[in-house]
């Protein structure tokens, strides 16, 4: 379906069904399915190779699948050129020409369909004014800053009046400071327009901090879609576990204790587990959801502890990451930072305690 936001742009949602795409031997898409709602600001994430840009380019109309759909507000695209998919890419490297002004590579894309002089002097204007270079049109792209390149890049496309926006990695040439300020300029921009827009990113912080909901991809397989927060406080595997954020994992196994089910670590220590989570094989949780104590100390009320001593720590700021050598492998626990305050010594024996509630179990 195909909505009209407040500013007046057009809007669709994407729905993607069972695409399938090889180079070759190697299969690079795998039977992916997803549903984009328009208005929805989603992220395709993942590491290199796993077929975040490759997916992109499927609904852009620059790589073919060899099978599934995929429609847009409603139309099937695969069989339709690029230029007559209504959605405009914001490419990695901006494309932008350097002996045009910003003016004229913001025309380009107009020019190229033909539309009359006066139309192309609207939408331009209209869009320069949207990412906020309207006293900058006459300035050509070496003069301006990178997030100022990518904004005339931004721009360009908005001009064509697409109905979906594809960012493929667009902050990765900026400089780590540039790149914060930019991500929230491109939100601002979004909530304003209203457009259904993907980004492609293998940065979580990104993803994390902008976006609605993501698809967290590995090998060309979607492994989990959600909100941010739901997808780190709930992953379904190890991968997403590991790949969004710190991710402290310890083996175990379930067993049977008369009527309950346990998890049972290597050191010993046996709490109930939910019937939900009896298939699991893994421990996990995040280390600020976990505390220290002295190891003599009783571990507190329905919590999970683990013994271990101090390897080495890092001061982030706001807390203090001590890293926790024990019986299962190295656990993280972040701990608060406050002035003054003294840290524990290496080889220092602590207890580490994290709240049932806060445990999750994964599948091997």
């Amino acid at each position: 379906m195909t909505h009209i936001d407040a500013s007046g742009l057009k809007t669709a949602g994407i729905s993607i069904r069972k695409v399938n795409l090889s180079y070759g031997s190697l299969q690079v898409l795998k039977n992916v399915d997803l549903e984009i709602q328009p208005g929805e600001f989603f992220a395709f994430l993942g590491p290199s190779g796993c077929g975040k840009t490759t997916l992109l380019r499927v609904i852009a109309g620059f790589n073919t699948p060899q099978s599934g759909s995929v429609t847009v507000g409603g139309r099937e695209v695969l069989s339709l050129p690029p230029w007559k998919r209504d959605v405009g890419m914001v490419f990695q490297s901006y494309a932008l020409w350097p002996h045009m002004s910003v003016r004229k590579n913001v025309a380009f894309g107009l020019e190229e369909r033909r539309l009359p002089k006066d139309e192309i002097g609207r939408r331009v204007d209209k869009a320069l004014e949207l990412v906020g270079l309207g006293h900058l049109g006459s300035r050509r792209p070496s003069e301006l800053s990178g997030g100022q390149q990518q904004r005339v890049a931004l721009a360009r496309t908005i001009a064509i009046e697409p109905t979906v926006l594809l960012l493929d990695e667009p902050l990765s040439n900026l400089d780590a400071s540039l790149r914060v300020q930019v991500r929230r300029d491109l939100l601002a921009m979004q909530r304003r327009l209203g457009l259904t827009t993907i980004f492609v990113t293998h940065d979580q912080e990104e993803a994390n901090t902008i976006c609605d909901r993501i698809a967290v991809m590995k090998d060309g397989v979607i492994q989990q879609v959600g909100t941010p927060m739901a997808l780190y406080d709930n992953p379904v595997n190890l991968f997403v576990a590991s790949f969004l954020g710190t991710a402290n994992i310890l083996d175990g196994a379930m067993r049977t204790n008369g009527r309950e089910q346990v998890f049972e670590l290597p050191c010993g220590s046996r709490f109930p587990v939910p019937d939900e989570h009896r298939n699991g094989a893994k421990l996990f949780f995040r280390p600020q959801n976990a505390r220290l104590a002295l190891a003599a100390d009783q571990a507190e009320t329905a919590s999970v502890r683990v013994k271990g001593k101090v390897s080495h720590k890092e001061f982030l700021g706001a807390s203090v990451r001590y890293g926790i050598r024990t019986e299962g492998g190295e656990v993280f626990a972040d701990i608060p930072h406050a002035r003054g305050e003294a840290h524990l010594p290496d080889e220092h024996i602590v207890g580490v305690d994290v709240p049932l509630s806060r445990v999750n179990y994964l599948p091997a």
